[in-house]
């Protein structure tokens, strides 16, 4: 493919400004099942005319239909995908594989692309997408420039790659933390961005998890043939005019223009890091502050009279946004730059190096000499970036009509495929018979506001008779509307495509236990398990679990798997017998080989029929339901489902982040695993660090055991995986569990709630 500079759209404004200032497509959402769930996004008549004025120009729309779907929610999907299909989008971003199952079925004219949520991370995660019909992954953000080109090079499908913008301390797709803590769904795109938030670790108030900012810049150039993509359908027009600017010229030029990353940082900065781009990197934390610092500017030389002084590196004008640090405090201090003076003399503008002074609001805060000033609002960037669009109603997506006209002496019957539409009237002769044909074609070119356009017109009159302009103009307007009348009766919106029907079976569920540290469970009974599912490692061997009986055994695969020769040990297992398999990205298709009996773990979130379906064609055998779902729904998926597991007990991965938690730096790590006890005053939390990799938890296990008897899953599941289990703990739980008593701490996330 061509590189595509990819811009966000949050609403229509943004998606003009960013095609004015050089982007080749954007991206967008729909007023529901979009992951930016609080940008304004669009409306169906937006849509429309964003994608026609596209495609007038070159450019392509694609849709963000990016979030998971409860049952009762798919037959609302069923008219947004319409409306996709009637703007003829260039594609839809999809992380739920129910909407793919539909759109494949139902909406087949419509393109695929995975979207990140769905944590594709390496080859075999594309390689999946790909046999499922997709034309398009979106990467995880956590990769290196090896890995996104080897995924490109390996699997053969279009490669999208995030270049700018904000970033989560989690893979996307696999945050937990707003879900479990507040019910607002990452997957659900109501994030409430915990990871933005103060925590006390290591004797420390800050932030451990608040990114900085993603920012390529010239690293873009190395992504030939790649989509590049720029995060913000939450920022506006103006911030997505700067950053498509931005890095349109990076693109065209191979430079950095430092004036547009001063104008860019003035509009919204956090600071900036290129990731994990160049390989791994411990610099991606913003540990003391979070939200728009914007651009320094300069330092305090004095502070009197309610009045402060610096000399700014930057023109600033009055009514310029300005921002100052104050000690201790997280936030900086914003005011307006109302009064500006400089050698006691009030003027509009200051230029850079001059002396000025700024009169403070009341009630300021007290400042220190020597604190940063920054130019967090400037009107001379904000005048930059001017861009047209077209008046309203200017575009829009028009089918394309044939129409024949026939005339006689006492009719005039104009004919659409089946409609047709006839007025009675006199004509006599025509004493320009090209001006009558003149006055057809103008009157039926002329459809207005109407989803139509006459691109042919067949004219029969064969006794040349002459025929008013306004009677072309009635016969047009009758026609038009008779025939967008059929139409509406004719057109359907498809349905929900088939699923299969299972005999409902309420018999006693089975007990599954999982755990990453399969030598524990020498000390523990495990005669009333029915299935131990052990999470293997890069080191792992079938002999470190052969006191295990083999036919009870079910290995399952890391949820991320980046590093480390894992074909070789999923090999070795094969090859010893084991064929029974749990997996947690979508890679892990491709990781095992064919009819391979596979579980789906509860990362792959399944939350309606459609997308357990479709996982089921894809060659599972059985799914678990997902953690963050509701009782309700969960009881609506049992009963329609079959080969169903419902986890009971588990330390939920609030985060999974390649993002490390220890303060050393890569070359002195111990490479041994770490815990960390971590509090944001409300709730504890644990963090552990193993085989780079960062999961953090609560204190207390989500456990709904006792709340779970009528629910007709085949299979109940306990997990003590991540943090460090004693043998007499894990035997204590088993039997609390199995008997479903409760536990005096736990929490229940969603269970018993509605799902936001």
């Amino acid at each position: 493919m061509d590189t595509e500079l990819l811009a966000p759209a949050g609403d229509i404004e943004a998606a003009y400004s960013a095609f004015y200032f050089g982007a080749d497509a954007v991206y967008l959402g729909l007023r529901q099942f979009s992951a930016r769930a609080e940008a304004i996004n669009f409306s169906p008549e937006e849509l429309d005319e964003i994608t026609a004025y596209a495609h007038a120009n070159g450019k392509k729309v694609y849709v963000a239909l990016n979030t998971v779907l409860q049952e009762t929610e798919l037959p609302l999907l069923l008219s947004h995908l319409q409306v996709c299909q009637n703007a003829h989008v260039d594609a839809l971003i999809i992380q739920d594989l129910g909407v793919a199952r539909i759109i494949k079925k139902s909406f087949p004219s419509l393109v695929l692309h995975a979207s990140t949520q769905l944590a594709v991370h390496n080859t075999a995660g594309a390689l999946t997408l790909k046999k499922a019909g997709f034309e398009r992954v979106v990467l995880a953000r956590e990769l290196s420039l090896s890995e996104i080109q080897k995924i490109q090079k390996e699997s053969g499908m279009e490669v999208e790659v995030f270049i700018h913008g904000a970033l989560c301390y989690s893979y996307s797709g696999l945050c937990a933390f707003s879900s479990m803590t507040t019910g607002r769904s990452a997957n659900r795109g109501k994030c409430v961005y915990a990871c933005r938030s103060t925590y006390k670790l290591n004797n420390r108030q800050y932030h451990p998890f608040s990114m900085k900012d993603l920012a390529l810049e010239k690293e873009v150039c190395q992504l030939k043939g790649f989509s590049l993509k720029i995060e913000g359908r939450k920022k506006n027009a103006l911030y997505v005019g700067a950053v498509t600017d931005y890095y349109r010229r990076i693109l065209d030029t191979g430079h950095i223009d430092i004036n547009l990353t001063d104008n860019l940082k003035q509009i919204f900065a956090r600071p900036w890091t290129k990731l994990h781009f160049n390989g791994k990197n411990k610099n991606v934390i913003e540990p003391d502050f979070v939200g728009h610092r914007g651009l320094l500017i300069g330092h305090i030389e004095k502070v009197f009279n309610g009045q402060i002084t610096f000399k700014p590196t930057h023109p600033i004008e009055r009514f310029d946004g300005i921002q100052i640090d104050i000690a201790g405090v997280e936030k900086p201090f914003g005011f307006s730059a109302e009064n500006l003076t400089v050698n006691k003399k009030n003027v509009f503008m200051a230029n850079a190096s001059q002396s000025v002074t700024l009169t403070l609001p009341s009630k300021s805060p007290f400042i220190q000499k020597g604190a940063p000033v920054y130019l967090s609002s400037s009107t001379k960037v904000k005048r930059s970036y001017p861009y047209d669009k077209p008046k309203k109603g200017t575009f829009k997506n028009r089918l394309p009509l044939t129409v024949s006209i026939y005339i006689d002496t006492n009719t005039i019957t104009a004919v659409c495929e089946e409609t047709s539409v006839t007025l009675t009237q006199q004509f006599s002769p025509a004493k320009d018979i090209q001006k009558v044909k003149s006055a057809a074609e103008t009157s039926f070119s002329k459809t207005g506001d109407t989803s139509f356009e006459i691109t042919d017109i067949q004219l029969f009159n064969p006794q040349n008779l002459f025929v008013p302009v306004s009677i072309f103009n009635d016969l047009r307007r009758q026609l038009l509307e008779k025939y967008a009348t059929e139409l509406t009766k004719t057109q359907q919106i498809p349905t929900l495509p088939p699923i299969p029907v299972y005999q409902n079976r309420k018999n006693t569920p089975k007990w599954r236990l999982k755990t990453d540290n399969a030598k524990i469970l020498k000390s523990v009974d495990i005669s009333t398990i029915d299935e131990i599912i052990i999470e293997i490692n890069s080191h792992l061997i079938p002999q470190d679990i052969d006191f295990i009986p083999q036919q009870k055994i079910r290995l399952a695969l890391p949820t991320i798997i980046r590093f480390g020769n894992y074909q070789k040990v999923i090999d070795a297992f094969i090859n010893a017998g084991y064929n029974k398999w749990q997996i947690g990205n979508i890679g892990g298709f491709t990781f095992l080989p064919p009819k391979t009996d596979i579980v789906i773990d509860d990362t792959i979130p399944l939350l309606n029929t459609q997308a357990i379906t479709h996982i089921t064609e894809m060659g599972a055998n059985g799914i678990t339901f997902s953690v963050e779902d509701t009782k309700d729904n969960i009881l609506k998926l049992a009963q329609q489902c079959e080969n169903t597991t419902l986890v009971v007990y588990q330390d939920v991965p609030l985060f999974l982040s390649a993002n490390c938690v220890r303060e050393n730096t890569c070359a002195d790590c111990s490479q041994q695993e770490e815990h960390f006890v971590l509090s944001n005053g409300k709730e504890q939390f644990e963090a552990i660090s193993k085989n780079c990799l960062t999961t953090v938890v609560k204190n207390v296990p989500f456990y709904i055991g006792d709340l779970a008897h009528n629910i007709p899953a085949t299979w109940f599941r306990m997990d003590f995986c991540h943090k460090q289990y004693t043998a007499g703990q894990i035997q204590n739980l088993i039997k609390t569990i199995q008997a479903g008593k409760p536990l005096k701490m736990k929490y229940t996330g969603n269970f018993s709630k509605s799902f936001a």
